[in-house]
């Protein structure tokens, strides 16, 4: 992969209010510039779930600024390195072609929406998603993107969505 600073990475759900959203702050802080994230939504709520909005900042994570937009913004924006969709949902969406070509690939994470009205249920499941996505970031942070092919970069980035 070519040198590029930062790496701009693109998650997507279905209403970026929860998964993308959490994944971008993320990213964002523990990026320290190396790399910028985004969040986009194929079905965008109007505002951010405010249970995930909690666990970020439970979790030690700025989300002050988070909101849900669509993905279509992203079409025609500057090129994106990665796009990576974290809802089954959103994997279905015929998606644009991405401006860059980037490296695409499914980190499925479980709704937390569709988690039971118990506020236990509902606090281990953000704290589930919370958990998974940042070793999955970290992993991905971690690759050696100078000396990866497209392809290798490809089949690493599928390895850790399926972990």
């Amino acid at each position: 992969m070519t040198s590029i600073s930062p790496y701009r990475v693109l998650f997507l759900s279905r209403r970026d209010t929860a998964r993308s959203i959490i994944a971008e702050a993320i990213m964002n802080q523990k990026g320290a510039g190396r790399f910028v994230a985004f969040s986009a939504g194929v079905a965008p709520g109007d505002k951010a779930d405010p249970v995930a909005l909690r666990a970020l900042a439970r979790a030690g994570y700025d989300a002050s600024d988070l909101k849900p937009q669509s993905y279509r913004a992203f079409a025609k924006a500057e090129p994106m390195d990665f796009v990576f969709t974290l809802s089954d949902t959103a994997r279905g969406e015929p998606m644009p072609e991405w401006p860059g070509q980037p490296v695409t690939a499914h980190w499925a994470c479980e709704d937390p929406l569709r988690a039971e009205e118990d506020p236990v249920e509902i606090a281990l499941v953000y704290a589930r998603m919370l958990g998974g996505l940042e070793r999955r970031i970290e992993t991905f942070m971690q690759l050696p993107f100078q000396s990866l092919d497209r392809i290798s970069l490809t089949h690493q980035v599928d390895a850790i969505g399926k972990a």
